[in-house]
């Protein structure tokens, strides 16, 4: 039985890869990070399975600031494979919190991999969740393994370090470790303070007239958009690769923020101009305009594309948020009666 350790194992990616590897029959051990409310809904549905706990799945509590806690995880675990996705992820938030999206988002890597060199895990293999917004002011269209990077935010900065890094110790201690330039995927798990998932959270709860209006920042800001139930598949296959490398993983297709909410509210019969507003503080200081992928390289070598596309996504994410709006809707009448 294999072993593998996922950092950000409680975030949309993080559930998903869980399932995919316990699924392949893997030992899987998760990092938390301890809070004073719960932030494990996500799996939830895996550590509540009698099957699964104390036997295949465990969590452990650490933090990716804390370096000396990692050498003693890992030294401890052994563990075969490691998937790097724990990070501060918000990219707007990032401009608030700089030092910290730089501690923990570029120097977490770094502990995680200095910690696999100094337990002496020389056969370990390790994923680097890497981002499609290293590109930023992107330098040529479309994005590939060999596009410049030139970010445009301090998660985009931190992202870069961390990719230079795992390309470095690579090099440098004949590690496998590899890259994988995720560009934007989403699903009904991903945070509701990010773009896609506020959108369709929004476009459900106002048809359920549970609420009135959405604000947004700029709404022409295009990404590729995948699915992210496929793209942990990728991950894994990265690893089972037999050395490691980096890969561009995305659909090669390009949509607008304001296609992201027509097609949500379009899918609910409402005429979004009616309900969707603009709001300045969610614009970034520094935009990125256009990010659009190139997975050619993935489909060569590990056999993988994209199997959902625009539409579907955007369907898939306000189905699962309309079951939400409506038993809220529910729950509200009930209280009201």
């Amino acid at each position: 039985m294999k072993k593998a350790l996922i950092t950000g194992i409680t975030g949309q990616d993080g559930s998903y890869l869980a399932e995919f590897l316990l699924e392949k029959g893997y030992e899987v051990h998760g990092i938390i990070r301890r809070s004073s409310t719960f932030n494990t809904d996500r799996i939830d549905h895996l550590y509540q399975d009698k099957n699964l706990i104390g036997k295949k799945l465990f969590l452990h509590y650490g933090d990716l600031a804390d370096g000396v806690q990692m050498v003693k995880l890992l030294y401890n675990l052994k563990p075969d494979e490691i998937y790097h996705l724990g990070a501060q992820s918000h990219v707007r938030v990032s401009f608030d919190v700089p030092e910290y999206t730089g501690d923990v988002t570029g120097l977490g890597s770094l502990r995680i991999l200095e910690a696999i060199r100094e337990a002496g895990l020389n056969k370990c293999r390790f994923y680097q969740a890497s981002s499609s917004e290293m590109f930023g002011m992107v330098q040529e269209v479309p994005q590939t393994e060999k596009t410049p990077f030139y970010p445009r935010s301090p998660y985009g900065c931190a992202k870069v370090y961390a990719y230079w890094l795992t390309v470095n110790y690579r090099e440098s201690y004949n590690l496998h470790a590899t890259n994988g330039i995720l560009f934007n995927h989403e699903s009904p798990r991903r945070g509701e303070t990010f773009v896609t998932r506020k959108i369709t959270r929004a476009a459900t709860r106002i048809k359920m007239g549970l609420q009135d209006k959405l604000y947004l920042g700029n709404l022409d800001a295009k990404r590729d958009w995948g699915y992210a139930k496929e793209y942990v598949e990728a991950m894994w296959l990265m690893l089972q690769q037999d050395s490691g490398d980096d890969y561009v993983m995305a659909t090669n297709e390009t949509h607008s923020v304001k296609e992201f909410v027509q097609e949500s509210f379009a899918q609910l019969d409402l005429d979004w101009e009616q309900y969707v507003d603009y709001d300045k503080r969610y614009e970034r200081p520094t935009e990125v305009d256009l990010l659009i992928g190139d997975p050619a390289k993935a489909k060569k070598q590990l056999g993988w594309e994209p199997k959902v596309r625009f539409k579907e996504l955007v369907k898939i994410m306000v189905e699962s948020d309309l079951a939400l709006a409506q038993k809220e809707a529910a729950f509200k009448a009930a209280t009201e009666a």
